[in-house]
């Protein structure tokens, strides 16, 4: 039982994970690694399309609406599947569909239509959406739910270590390091070797994609073969037999975590989409060193998530959040107030602070929603799309100001609704306690 007056919990005292559950939570927490790398070379897409396909920013931003839309579309019929056939068909069929998107990379480099390569973006994210459907709530209900937060924490850590790889694998492998002048690029054009320029621009984004369509079989391969611990086949046939999905709707504490989440996401795919042209504009640096700082961004999330999952065994999930939220609100400021290296040093570090909120948000919206749980969170999946919404249009405020600085005001709103549903959830927790405390 949580201390209401310290804000501490003895739930470290309990296990992380019951026994027999090592194995799955092992595979589980690899894919929360391995879609870590397609989310985030996105931000490196972002910046290649802009350079290969000579487009503007908000037509740029539509690799994250593409991305993010099959998010949306494919979490739903991902929960349904779940709820009738269990968590393993919603790994296996996340993974082949992962694959196949990525495979299509090469027919759509050889096009070369950037309308092909959405189209791939969107059958990866497709299969995305059915991972996430299904890990976050396969970790939340791997063992006792009053660690659901601190084990999501934990298994999400490993995501921003997938994004850093993606990252370093975008700047190393799809940055080529030359950015023309607008003299060379009508040199280039007069002499007629710029169109060839572009198509071995475009072609540079394929060999990463490939290889993870053959990692994401192989992996397809290893869920199969895995026995899921009793806990979970248990919690699986309860969501069979019980579910009604208009049980989610008398929970005001999920609807707002729906709201909260599509904010959240907003902040995070925004705050990195623009990460680099942001240190390009006022950090003057060249892409690959604006690369290596998004990186930086990355690893200070990976940092924050393992802290934060030690912290929650000691404080109030809610608590901790909300501290973090408000932190970001003021970070944000400086970032838009003082543009330059001390707002680029700020915005970096907002990374470290947002590194709890999507597997806190996920799991406390998860709370108490007994059999609904995996169609919970297929709605909470569903609120991602938010990033294939905020990217765009953080373009289009950085177009019409001509000031990349200003278009962050988006995710600075997105953290103030993420720390007023952090007040909300601890107030939430505490009366938790006071009904078990009567119940006892």
């Amino acid at each position: 039982m949580i201390d209401p007056t310290t804000n501490t919990s003895p739930a470290h005292k309990a296990p992380l994970l019951p026994p027999g559950a090592l194995r799955a939570f092992i595979l589980v927490t690899g894919l929360f690694f391995l879609w870590g790398i397609p989310n985030n070379l996105n931000d490196v897409l972002i910046r290649q399309f802009m350079k290969s396909f000579a487009i503007s920013r908000v037509q740029a931003g539509l690799v994250q609406s593409a991305f993010y839309m099959g998010y949306f579309l494919l979490a739903l019929p991902a929960g349904v599947l779940m709820r009738r056939r269990g968590y393993k068909s919603g790994f296996i069929t996340g993974l082949l569909l992962f694959s196949a998107g990525c495979f299509l990379f090469w027919p759509a480099a050889q096009s070369g239509r950037y309308a092909a390569f959405l189209l791939a973006l969107f059958v990866v994210a497709s299969g995305l959406a059915f991972l996430e459907t299904a890990a976050n709530p396969f970790i939340a209900q791997l063992g006792s739910t009053s660690l659901s937060e601190a084990r999501l924490n934990l298994a999400q850590a490993f995501n921003p270590v997938g994004a850093i790889v993606g990252v370093l694998l975008g700047t190393r492998f799809i940055f080529s390091g030359i950015e023309l002048t607008p003299q060379q690029i009508a040199t280039m054009r007069a002499l007629g070797t710029y169109t060839q320029y572009l198509h071995t621009e475009t072609v540079r984004v394929v060999t990463p994609y490939l290889i993870l369509g053959v990692v994401a079989l192989l992996w397809a391969v290893l869920i199969a073969s895995t026995r899921f611990p009793a806990v979970i086949l248990t919690r699986e046939h309860q969501s069979e037999i019980s579910s009604n999905w208009r049980d989610l709707f008398h929970h005001k504490h999920f609807l707002f975590a729906l709201l909260a989440l599509f904010t959240y996401e907003i902040a995070q795919v925004g705050t990195w989409s623009y990460f680099i042209q942001y240190a390009q504009q006022y950090g003057h640096v060249h892409e690959r060193a604006a690369g290596l700082l998004l990186t930086g961004t990355l690893g200070a999330f990976g940092i924050g998530r393992f802290v934060s999952s030690y912290l929650m065994r000691r404080v109030l999930p809610g608590r901790l959040m909300e501290i973090y939220a408000w932190l970001n609100v003021l970070l944000l400021i400086v970032g838009i107030s003082f543009a330059g290296w001390l707002g680029l040093s700020a915005i970096l570090l907002t990374s470290f602070f947002m590194s709890v909120m999507f597997p806190t948000i996920f799991a406390m919206g998860l709370k108490d929603l007994g059999p609904n749980t995996n169609l919970g969170g297929s709605l909470i999946v569903m609120t991602i799309v938010g990033g294939a919404i905020g990217t765009p249009l953080m373009g289009l405020i950085a177009e019409e100001t001509h000031s990349t600085a200003l278009s962050y005001c988006l995710p600075l709103l997105g953290y103030i609704v993420v720390g007023i549903f952090a007040r909300y959830m601890s107030g939430y927790a505490q009366r938790r306690i006071s009904m078990s405390e009567a119940a006892a």
